[in-house]
């Protein structure tokens, strides 16, 4: 069952499941907790997960004024410290993954590991027009489904589709009564659109996994190779088939990677 825990001026929504080491899940555009149900369901028998939205997102009400990468990285360090949690491995995908990225920079001491699934270090033209299209087809989209048929061409696979993993998933957004309002929606791309850690990344001394779809068309297998080729002794490893999230399409394949790199990482602490 989820609180909300204030953190300055912030209330963020969390959830925190399971029993053993700490594990921080950290989500995209407009995710909330429930994006990452099938790890709070699959791990949990090892790991104490936490999950939370994002200012802005769900139940997590965004304060005036513009949002920023290193302000969604502190408030993930505020849910860590709020909930008492020294240092956890830290999940990020898609959006998330460049906050998770940003969190290790800010707050080394508060990360065992990062898990980088469909990540960049800086927007390339291709991934700018895309967050750009995301940006005005949200205003203008004629309805809720029409703009989450048209995002989730981007986000899974054609197989998500044709079998019904796409209806289902917008059906229950629709159904979410803690919709994401337009302006922030577009705040929080805005907060991507020039945000880099190219040049800071080797700095970084965190065991990293990066992960990406084979056909992601959003963070691209080679937007997610920059990342590792820039992360001192990272893994990189492609999801052949997969789209930009297979956490939640191919969930079992994706939490039994992670499980064994977590493994990995604590058996040489």
């Amino acid at each position: 069952m989820g609180k909300h825990l204030q953190t300055g001026d912030l209330n963020i929504w969390t959830e925190q499941i399971g029993e053993g080491p700490d594990v921080l899940l950290v989500g995209g555009l407009g995710d909330t907790v429930e994006s990452w149900q099938h790890q709070l369901d699959g791990l949990a028998d090892t790991y104490r997960l936490t999950a939370f939205d994002n200012r802005g997102a769900g139940r997590t009400e965004k304060p005036s004024g513009p949002v920023s990468i290193e302000m969604l990285a502190d408030d993930a360090a505020a849910v860590l410290d709020g909930l008492g949690v020294s240092s956890a491995h830290v999940a990020g995908f898609s959006g998330g993954s460049v906050i998770a990225q940003e969190l290790a920079l800010r707050h080394p001491e508060m990360v065992r590991s990062l898990v980088l699934q469909g990540t960049w270090t800086v927007m390339d033209t291709y991934l700018r027009s895309w967050a750009l299209f995301m940006r005005w087809l949200v205003e203008v989209a004629p309805t809720e489904r029409a703009f989450h048929e048209g995002h989730f061409l981007f986000t899974y696979t054609p197989r998500a589709y044709n079998d019904g993993t796409v209806e289902r998933i917008i059906d229950s957004l629709i159904a979410f009564p803690h919709k994401q309002s337009t302006e922030d929606i577009q705040a929080f791309i805005d907060a991507f659109i020039d945000h880099e850690t190219t040049d800071r990344l080797p700095g970084l001394k965190v065991p990293t996994l990066v992960l990406v779809g084979g056909i992601d068309l959003i963070s691209r297998p080679n937007l997610c190779r920059a990342v590792a080729d820039k992360i001192p002794g990272s893994i990189f490893e492609v999801f052949e088939g997969e789209a930009h999230q297979p956490f939640q399409e191919i969930p079992d394949a994706w939490n039994t990677r992670v499980k064994a790199f977590w493994h990995s990482v604590e058996t040489k602490e």
